[in-house]
């Protein structure tokens, strides 16, 4: 006791980096004994994915753009749970996008009624959790249309029922990567029009239209593209079709299944309420003037708002903007409760038949992972990129 008196007495102690020192040495001792203690247990676990390159032995029905069958292996099953949640979250993302703007600026308008309505939508939605959302829309809505026999059917190319929402899509063959190529390019070439056409308006002072020269452009680019690579893309159209028994089947197209329609309609419509309101708040935040500057040189309400409002408040979103983004990533993971074939249903299934908890879950966590941090540096990167307002 007398040691550590006169040590706290001393010079040494009343020094704030030494003290710093004591702190941290004893909170990374913490650290190495959890570490050590996780490292004893995980000794005894069996943490291999060996069991991966097996049969997998289940089908799944909700397959788009795949062929796989239950003789593959469960690498192969878990790819397709993996790219079923990615086409989930890269629809959501952008229609959720869409959605908030639209409803933000909404409520912001002079008319009453559709401020009101804005307004009503979020917070009704942002109100209510998702999980009932999505049982919502996939018991009391969808489930509830009409079977394939009694459903609505649109000019013989477009079917909608209980079962799905088939409609014509395009499939690639051919020479279709060289017309990827080929967008590359024109995506290149669209933005330098882009940026030449800008420079000319500022130059000139005279509208130059860059907007629907860098959309020509690409047009154009893409159209030859097409052309010279033997149009790589082959149209399909649903058909309507007899099994056994007399039970009518559509083939052919694109059949978006009710699992997948109720899980996007609650993440859209969930996520993008959050959204409105980031947009709402991030317009409210610009100076009033910014707004009469634009009234003052004769801009109209659409031209305001894209030239002016949006552009300056478009750096205040982006950070809450990351947040709900990644919040629809993982909210994604509810896919299970419909039994949507997502990330976590076919690793929960994957589990069930090979019986290795620990790895099954340890892969699922780090897949949802790496989606979040390329989230995050996708909207980093256009975070450097957006100057602040007024520099």
């Amino acid at each position: 006791m007398a040691v550590l008196t006169a040590f706290r007495e001393s010079t040494l102690w009343r020094r704030r980096r030494t003290r710093r020192w004591i702190v941290q040495s004893w909170f990374g001792f913490g650290v190495a004994l959890v570490l050590l203690y996780v490292a004893s247990r995980a000794t005894r676990l069996q943490l291999g994915l060996d069991f991966m390159g097996d049969r997998a032995g289940f089908a799944i029905g909700h397959q788009w753009l795949t062929d796989y069958t239950g003789s593959e292996s469960r690498f192969n099953a878990y790819a397709v749970g993996v790219f079923n949640t990615v086409r989930l979250v890269l629809a959501g993302l952008a229609l959720a996008t869409l959605l908030g703007i639209v409803a933000g600026v909404a409520r912001l308008s002079k008319n009453w009624l559709v401020s009101r309505l804005a307004t009503a939508y979020v917070e009704i939605f942002r109100n209510t959790p998702l999980l009932i959302q999505i049982i919502f829309w996939y018991t009391a809505v969808l489930l509830q249309l009409p079977n394939l026999e009694r459903g609505v059917e649109v000019l013989d190319v477009v079917f909608l029922s209980n079962r799905a929402l088939a409609v014509p899509w395009a499939y690639p063959e051919g020479a279709f990567v060289a017309w990827l190529g080929a967008l590359v390019i024109a995506a290149a070439a669209s933005w330098l029009a882009h940026r030449w056409r800008v420079a000319t308006e500022e130059r000139t002072g005279r509208p130059a239209n860059p907007n629907t020269t860098a959309l020509a452009v690409f047009l154009g680019i893409a159209v030859v593209g097409f052309v010279a690579a033997g149009t790589p893309l082959r149209p399909e159209l649903p058909e309507r079709g007899v099994a056994g028994a007399g039970i009518q089947t559509i083939s052919g197209g694109m059949q978006v299944t009710p699992e997948f329609s109720a899980l996007l309609l609650a993440l859209v419509i969930y996520t993008g309420a959050f959204i409105a309101e980031i947009v709402r708040g991030s317009i409210q935040a610009l100076p009033r003037g910014q707004t009469e500057a634009a009234m003052a040189v004769g801009l109209g309400g659409y031209e305001r708002m894209t030239l002016v409002i949006l552009p300056q408040a478009l750096r205040i979103m982006i950070p809450p903007l990351t947040n709900q983004y990644l919040n629809l990533t993982k909210n994604s993971s509810l896919a299970v409760a419909i039994a949507y074939p997502d990330l976590v249903f076919v690793g929960r299934t994957i589990q069930n038949n090979a019986g290795y908890a620990v790895p099954v879950f340890l892969a699922i966590m780090a897949t949802y992972l790496v989606m979040s941090f390329l989230i995050s540096a996708i909207m980093n990167w256009l975070n450097r990129r957006v100057p602040l307002g007024g520099r």
